[in-house]
């Protein structure tokens, strides 16, 4: 297979990559052309929103062609597209080499253990005669079995890690629980698999709520998925939200209504930095603190008062 490389402007770059997208190409990246240089620039933004700068000054639109796609055609189609200048000098080529992208993917998702009770277990590694429970076979132990890529959440980033471990570590057993900003659905699934008596998860991306569905089926457990519109009046023993700061402080008020008095209330999706003022933010309701923090991340949990 092979790339074509593109060098543009900033103001250039997100037209250029939309229109190679409706053009056909298999994939389109930006790169700052400027990197592992003394001009290299970061783009900042919180993770999981878009920074204000798109692009860089200056940049390599780098598109994967098909396979019987020439070069120079996608160049003259791209410049009638988007009515812009593509010098000769402008643009190159680079071969990609074959590759088995299925193995290399799961190569890159082994077995993930949180805790001493939790297993996440990839679909490929489920029949893997050398994995043994975290806790050698105590029955207090579970494992859950998901793919990467339905939907955020697959136990390998540092704050879905928190909030498995924080659930792990909490008496689940006969509790209600409340999956807030669900993705996957696979801290729900930890939820009902460590005990909880029932288990509802929300999010306001349908694609999520099928994953969670999916993935919960699969997981042999029942967990009511659905968009926040549908979710009944009620509160929880337990609540539990991995999302971001922005979303978190906006939803304080709310999520913290869903906490019964004496329950308990988790947060994660939250910068070290920003957990000074979530903390103030949710105090009003329920005093919280810093329950653990891993690679600059942290997880916050509190019980409100009974």
């Amino acid at each position: 297979m092979r790339e074509l490389i593109l060098h543009c402007s900033e103001q250039q770059a997100e037209s250029l990559s939309d229109a190679l997208l409706e053009l056909g190409v298999l994939s389109v990246s930006v790169e700052d052309a400027d990197e592992h240089t003394d001009q290299e620039k970061p783009l900042f933004g919180e993770p999981g929103l878009e920074p204000e700068v798109l692009a860089w000054q200056r940049n390599r639109v780098v598109a994967l062609l098909p396979e019987d796609v020439e070069p120079e055609d996608m160049v003259a189609q791209l410049q009638e597209h988007v009515d812009i200048s593509v010098p000769a000098n402008a643009w190159s080529v680079r071969d990609v080499p074959d590759s088995d992208w299925v193995r290399i993917t799961q190569a890159q998702f082994g077995p993930i253990r949180v805790g001493e009770k939790v297993l996440i277990v990839p679909s490929w590694h489920r029949d893997d005669p050398d994995l043994v429970m975290p806790d050698q076979g105590d029955e207090s132990g579970v494992r859950i079995e998901l793919d990467p890529g339905l939907a955020f959440g697959t136990g390998s980033h540092p704050t879905t890690h928190l909030c498995l471990h924080w659930l792990s570590d909490a008496n689940l057993v006969d509790q209600r629980v409340l999956d807030y900003g669900c993705g996957s659905g696979i801290l729900a699934i930890a939820a009902k698999k460590l005990g909880a008596s029932s288990v509802d998860a929300v999010d306001i991306d349908e694609q999520a709520v099928s994953s969670t569905i999916y993935n919960a089926e699969v997981n042999q457990v029942t967990v009511n998925a659905s968009l926040p519109d549908a979710l009944e009046d009620g509160q929880y023993d337990v609540v539990v939200a991995n999302i971001l700061s922005g979303p978190l402080k906006v939803m304080a008020s709310m999520l913290c209504g869903r906490v019964r008095p004496g329950g308990y209330l988790a947060l994660s999706g939250i910068l070290d930095w920003q957990a000074e003022d979530l903390i103030k933010t949710y105090g009003q309701w329920i005093p919280m603190e810093v329950w653990q923090e891993r690679e600059g991340w942290v997880c916050l949990a509190g019980r409100r008062p009974a």
